[in-house]
């Protein structure tokens, strides 16, 4: 299958020498969402401008539904929707009228029953008639998604799409990319909320000084980097870890209450139930025992912090 987005060898340096961008290369699935996560700074929002056209590469090419964006540029920008991280609405335009604005920009015939149907999604149309200015922060939101998804693109780029907005907008906005997904729509999604990530995308990459560290499947990339943790609540707090566990590598808590072990859950053989006999034979009793798996917010932190 074509990629709907193809990027390879691409590379950005600014007038000042800052390199924003460092050989990436990467190609995007139709129909997948693909969540980029990194610091800022880091290249994000650089990488979706050259995309979409705002920002010129230095080096390498891009290709939205094998068009080039430079030989091609009109062709691909009407395949592209952006919602940008900055909210930029005009105050006083009436929202129907700046949705139906964004749709004819790309030269697309006017599709009232669409943008009907678009607006009662996003949960505006009550608000059709009212003045931009007039909306909450919350609203103006989704209003960008609105004028992004008016020329029924093929591909959604979302820059920090629920950055500043309330925990159920943002549940609402996550139904919204899923629905969007299951009707065609490939989404790119920069985000700084990882459990955004793990919530959504199929697809994660990391991005950090410039340089794409990796993309994978989410359970695939959790599979490979995660480590679980064995969480040993004992019966009577210890003052020290005794010798007789010094051959795990165990972690005492503050209080001495827990023993934690770290442990790669792949591995043919943990070393649990020798520990767990160990204990027992150390005259030690277990008063719970639980599991804990890493996150992805813990995957991307030791991530980033090797390459600091």
């Amino acid at each position: 299958m074509q990629p709907i987005v193809s990027i390879s060898n691409l590379s950005k340096t600014y007038a000042g020498g800052y390199q924003a961008l460092k050989d990436v290369s990467l190609d995007i699935q139709p129909g997948e969402i693909l969540a980029l996560l990194g610091p800022n700074g880091a290249g994000k929002t650089t990488l979706i401008s050259i995309i979409c056209g705002i920002v010129n590469a230095s080096a390498g090419t891009v290709r939205v539904d094998g068009h080039d964006i430079v030989e091609e540029y009109r062709l691909t920008r009407s395949l592209i929707g952006l919602v940008p991280q900055e909210l930029s609405l005009g105050a006083f335009e009436k929202l129907w009228n700046a949705v139906c604005f964004s749709r004819g920009l790309f030269g697309r015939e006017p599709n009232p029953d669409y943008l009907e149907q678009l607006l009662k999604d996003l949960s505006l149309w009550e608000k059709k008639d009212n003045a931009l200015m007039a909306l909450s922060g919350g609203m103006k939101r989704r209003v960008l998604i609105a004028k992004a998804l008016s020329h029924e693109p093929s591909v959604l780029f979302l820059d920090e799409p629920t950055a500043g907005v309330d925990v159920e907008l943002r549940k609402d906005m996550w139904a919204l990319v899923r629905r969007l997904r299951a009707s065609g729509v490939t989404i790119i999604l920069t985000t700084h909320y990882i459990e955004e990530a793990e919530a959504i995308a199929d697809r994660v990459g990391v991005i950090d000084q410039g340089k794409l560290l990796l993309v994978d499947d989410k359970e695939a990339l959790m599979h490979k980097l995660g480590k679980r943790q064995l969480v040993i609540e004992l019966e009577t707090p210890l003052p020290a870890l005794p010798e007789a566990l010094g051959a795990w590598d165990l972690e005492l808590s503050e209080d001495g209450e827990r023993l934690v072990l770290t442990y790669d859950p792949h591995k043919a053989h943990t070393g649990i139930h020798e520990l767990l006999g160990a204990i027992r034979d150390a005259g030690l009793v277990i008063k719970d025992v639980q599991t804990t798996k890493t996150s992805l917010e813990e995957i991307f932190v030791n991530l980033v912090s090797i390459r600091s």
